[in-house]
């Protein structure tokens, strides 16, 4: 399948413990709202060794560090361009 887009979270246990998991679900549930499943690649990735900026997520060739369920969707409405 060719996606135009991909969406990579750290999944390494520094990430983890300050609430990827959290994160985790809002995306999949943003992806599912905004009907962008179809359009995202989204995967996770052990360690990006970043580990001191967590949590980390890619989108495409961006990295966002200190991502928290405050900014995730400032984040993936200026990625995806939705208001």
């Amino acid at each position: 399948m060719n996606y135009e887009h991909q969406i990579t979270i750290c999944l390494g246990s520094s990430c983890f413990s300050r609430g990827n998991k959290a994160i985790l679900e809002i995306v999949k549930d943003y992806l599912r709202q905004h009907q962008l499943e179809q359009k995202v690649f989204f995967n996770g990735e052990l360690c990006t060794g970043l580990c001191e900026y967590g949590p980390v997520i890619k989108v495409d060739d961006r990295v966002y560090k200190s991502v928290s369920s405050d900014n995730i969707y400032d984040i993936l409405n200026e990625c995806f361009g939705i208001e």
